[in-house]
């Protein structure tokens, strides 16, 4: 498995924003994630954050992110995580990267006007969290990061590739990657799809359960990371189960 900070923040960077809170009171959520795997968020005209730039102060934030796995017509969480800090304006010279953020998980119109009338008193403001830690749930694991674990941990370089594998497996093959998976457990696995694939190993989700198979070795590469899943669903070779 990969280490849990560079899990962590590998699925926060699919992660759509799904909560806001500020200063412990609920607040409308309109955001994404930003290349850091900082939270940032879009806020109009009279809501709570948008007066932030004109009080001079931060305010206390958490935003709630959801990972999800579509499988078949359902979707199912892969992880859950919550993002402590502080709201804080996005400097100038950072704004259309940071409206690119909020763009990938919400096409709000009201983006081009952020952009447009940056800075003005009456525009909509871009935000991101200056994060103080990340408290997570994912699989059977929980737990809390504090930001320098969490904004120094890099992504899955794979994670790209991986997603494109595992979403055509997943659509074309799943026949296989029963017979595979039934193989390496020594017992029919029911209903199988693969739940997550990096490059070390490959997670399946059977029955309902979640079962890990490690590869031989780590991949560095698509390429590699295709070649090492197929031993899955082949006839030969064997994955421990972990």
């Amino acid at each position: 498995m990969l280490p849990i900070p560079q899990r962590i923040r590998t699925l926060a960077a699919t992660a759509s924003v799904v909560k806001l809170t500020v200063d412990g009171v609920p607040a409308r959520a309109r955001g994404g994630v930003d290349e850091r795997g900082r939270p940032v968020l879009l806020v109009l005209p009279g809501e709570p954050l948008h007066g932030l730039h004109r009080l001079h102060q931060d305010a206390v934030v958490a935003v709630n992110l959801a990972a999800m796995r579509r499988l078949g017509d359902d979707e199912h969480p892969r992880g859950l995580m919550e993002v402590q800090g502080w709201a804080q304006p996005v400097p100038a010279g950072e704004a259309r990267a940071a409206a690119v953020a909020v763009a990938a998980n919400t096409a709000d119109e009201a983006l081009f006007d952020a952009l447009e009338r940056y800075g003005r008193p009456d525009a909509p403001r871009l935000l991101r969290v200056d994060v103080a830690q990340v408290v997570y749930l994912t699989g059977q694991e929980s737990g809390v990061l504090d930001a320098d674990d969490y904004l120094d941990a890099e992504p899955d370089p794979l994670a790209e590739p991986a997603e494109r594998v595992l979403a055509h497996v997943n659509a074309a093959h799943r026949e296989q990657l029963t017979n595979g998976v039934s193989r390496h457990l020594g017992r029919p696995a029911g209903e199988v799809w693969l739940w997550e694939l990096d490059s070390r190993g490959v997670t399946v989700r059977a029955d309902g359960s979640l079962v890990r198979f490690l590869f031989p070795a780590p991949t560095s590469s698509g390429s590699d990371l295709e070649a090492a899943l197929n031993g899955l669903l082949c006839t030969c070779g064997h994955h421990p189960a972990a």
